[in-house]
């Protein structure tokens, strides 16, 4: 990866690929994302950034509330990701 930039969406996706092939990785991101994320891609998030990884189960089902709607329009617009890239978010690889 290097510093290549990508966007949230192009990171997403990939640790959804490498997750799903790679079952050591997988392991490492399910117990610690951000060092996983830092061994694997070379990428440091930063330190106030919390990232958490669940595993679809099929027993499970997941729900993901969007920002409270008491976060300001630029708050909202970083929050909904996809189009910032990593250099953006001040994320380095």
């Amino acid at each position: 990866m290097g510093s290549q930039m990508m966007t949230i969406a192009e990171l997403r996706e990939h640790l959804i690929e490498r997750g799903t092939t790679d079952a050591a990785f997988r392991a490492r991101l399910l117990a610690d994302p951000k060092a996983a994320i830092k061994e694997g891609l070379g990428l440091d998030l930063p330190a106030g950034f919390n990232i958490v990884v669940h595993e679809d189960l099929a027993d499970t089902g997941h729900l993901v509330l969007p920002p409270s709607a008491a976060l300001g329009e630029s708050e909202l617009s970083q929050a909904a990701g996809g189009s910032h890239t990593l250099d953006e978010m001040q994320w380095r690889g």
